[in-house]
């Protein structure tokens, strides 16, 4: 892992576990993740469009066997999903800014699903461009959630109601390799969904992009 990426993750949780340093803890959050965002757009700014649909690593274990495209959905979907449906309990930005029709998405779910040769062909009918500024809108719109927290939500928890919500959402696949998410949010209290998927997340995926470009 990016040792200065992992360092920040490490400061930013041992902050916002105390009231005190809370808010020191969300600064350092966002310092993470504007640092991390930057990565994806530098990537997003050298690659031509059929770069986002190679899969270099292809068969491998781990993140690095998927595409650039599809990292950027998965994870910005899982955002997307866990602030609003979850946390907020409003509305995607997926679906209440039309990025759905701009990106050209042929799904609405994580893609958790999708294996091989899906992922790249679900990958090349992507619009890039949008998908990136979707990525961009979830990630504002999160920290725009995050700044109005309170150290006391960090415990809130998520009774049934709200994993029935996710589940009615058709958000998450049922597949077995997808459904399991919900139980895992719904698991965490807020303080657990700050670290998945809105830090440790995004390192592991941004990682294994770095990777794919860097093959590429």
């Amino acid at each position: 892992m990016n040792k200065d990426w992992a360092e920040k993750n490490k400061r930013m949780q041992s902050l916002i576990g105390k009231e005190v340093t809370f808010r020191e803890g969300l600064d350092v959050l966002f310092e993470l993740r504007d640092d991390l965002f930057g990565q994806i757009s530098s990537i997003v700014k050298a690659y031509p469009a059929e770069a986002f649909y190679q899969m270099p690593f292809a068969g491998a274990k781990g993140y690095h066997s998927k595409t650039l495209a599809y990292s950027m959905w998965h994870i910005f979907r899982i955002e997307d999903i866990v602030a609003h449906t979850l946390i907020a309990r409003d509305s995607q930005v997926l679906f209440t800014d039309g990025w759905l029709e701009k990106t050209k998405s042929p799904i609405i779910t994580t893609g958790n699903e999708l294996k091989g040769a899906e992922i790249a062909r679900f990958s090349a009918q992507l619009d890039v461009k949008a998908v990136y500024e979707y990525c961009r809108s979830v990630m504002k719109s999160t920290n725009d959630l995050l700044r109005k927290l309170e150290y006391r939500d960090l415990k809130r928890k998520f009774p049934d109601a709200d994993r029935e919500r996710l589940i009615g959402s058709r958000c998450v696949s049922d597949d077995e390799d997808a459904f399991w998410l919900i139980n895992y949010w719904c698991g965490k209290d807020i303080r657990g969904l700050i670290q998945m998927p809105f830090s440790r997340h995004w390192i592991m995926h941004i990682e294994a992009m770095c990777r794919i470009s860097n093959k590429l």
